[in-house]
């Protein structure tokens, strides 16, 4: 047995010692059989490492077999075509998205938000009391979403822009984008989404408090420096305080990690008592970041996303505006060519409203089939 890393876990590995959360859950049990969706879990829930079992281990032939596969051998063979394959679609998609007449003017004045966002926030840091005007931020914001035919072309173009290391600034500008989207899907009036836009630009303004080496420290934290992670709300807030705006702001700065069911931080609150616009930030900020890069694993797709949070996160946000953000995700890609955990590829036929990760699929034969009834079919790739 070894003790690794996430960014050392690769598909294929098998986890040796069941692994729970600080407050007891169980995330993933012994012999589980690691796959890149598993990985992004312990991250999800702020796991920094995992014993995996050596490949001479005695029960390796076991817990493969179990896994699906006939021989030790196989395994590897099968966890090695399908990251070939996902690697392949991601690329092709990708690379269709990006060479989109449009793209390249989005990708300089998305470049050019992300330079105003540190200017902001470097005024905000030096004079903490010295009123910002959000004017021209709120309206480029607009001309970014306005570039945009669709829902799918924006989601399209900010996962694109992602980088292993994206900056707090480039993090900020994407949650104030989807934090935005999701106020359009709740019929915000305009005023109320220019605040629940500055809401998720401003939601992690503290983490410029936090030395860069253990902001991006690849490795476990240690308790001293997963404290000092747990405080970044708290210096958001701080540098909030005095400026002349919306409390909300300021609340979503300060509440974006508490969670519904009373397990987040820093003030450990729960249901109601968390504002409803920390709520949607809060919401915005978790798929953010879990179909960004990261160093030990792709970006996840939006319905790897959705399974993560039907599956771990559902009983942890306000339950309308998770749902909301959820179906209409989900709706975003009906239509898509998708690419499947056996390598097939499809068409989204139709999403089913009580399970989002498991819609009626066409195969390219004609075949229509109901994931529902194929619960070892799972969406990896938007294609």
């Amino acid at each position: 047995m070894k003790n690794l890393p996430i960014r050392d876990l690769e598909p294929g590995m098998i986890i040796a010692k069941a692994i729970y959360t600080s407050r007891g859950q169980l995330v993933m049990e012994e012999n589980t059989v690691l796959t890149a969706e598993l990985i992004s879990r312990l991250s999800f829930y702020s796991i920094y490492n995992a014993t995996i079992k050596d490949a001479g281990d005695s029960s390796d032939e076991a817990a493969l077999s179990e896994s699906g596969a006939d021989t030790p051998e196989e395994a590897p063979a099968q966890e090695a075509n399908a990251a070939t394959s996902n690697l392949a679609s991601n690329t092709f998609y990708s690379h269709k998205v990006k060479s989109q007449p449009e793209f390249m003017q989005y990708q300089i004045e998305y470049n050019k938000e992300i330079r105003s966002v540190k200017e902001i926030f470097d005024a905000v840091i030096q004079n903490p009391e010295a009123p910002v005007d959000f004017r021209q931020i709120l309206s480029d914001f607009n001309k970014l979403i306005a570039s945009c035919r669709t829902t799918v072309a924006l989601f399209d173009k900010l996962h694109n822009m992602r980088q292993d290391d994206d900056s707090v600034y480039a993090h900020c500008l994407n949650v104030a984008l989807i934090s935005r989207m999701m106020g359009k899907w709740l019929k915000l009036d305009d005023n109320e989404r220019d605040i629940l836009t500055l809401c998720g630009l401003f939601h992690d303004i503290g983490k410029t408090s936090i030395p860069d080496e253990i902001l991006n420290k690849p490795d476990k934290y240690t308790d001293e420096e997963f404290a000092l992670i747990k405080q970044h709300p708290l210096f958001s807030y701080k540098l909030l305080k005095h400026q002349p705006i919306d409390e909300r702001i300021k609340n979503a700065a300060l509440q974006h990690h508490e969670r519904w069911d009373g397990s987040g931080y820093p003030q450990n609150i729960e249901g109601n008592a968390i504002e409803d616009y920390a709520a949607i930030v809060a919401i915005a900020d978790v798929y953010d970041a879990t179909t960004a890069a990261r160093s030990y694993r792709p970006p996840l797709c939006p319905f790897q996303a959705i399974s993560m949070f039907e599956k771990d996160g559902l009983q942890k946000y306000h339950p309308k505006y998770i749902l909301t953000f959820l179906n209409r995700i989900a709706t975003t890609y009906q239509h898509n060519r998708i690419l499947l955990n056996n390598g097939q590829s499809a068409n989204i036929v139709m999403i089913n409203s009580k399970h989002l990760t498991r819609p009626m699929i066409q195969m390219d034969d004609g075949t229509v089939i109901d994931m529902l009834d194929n619960p070892d079919l799972e969406i990896t790739k938007i294609i």
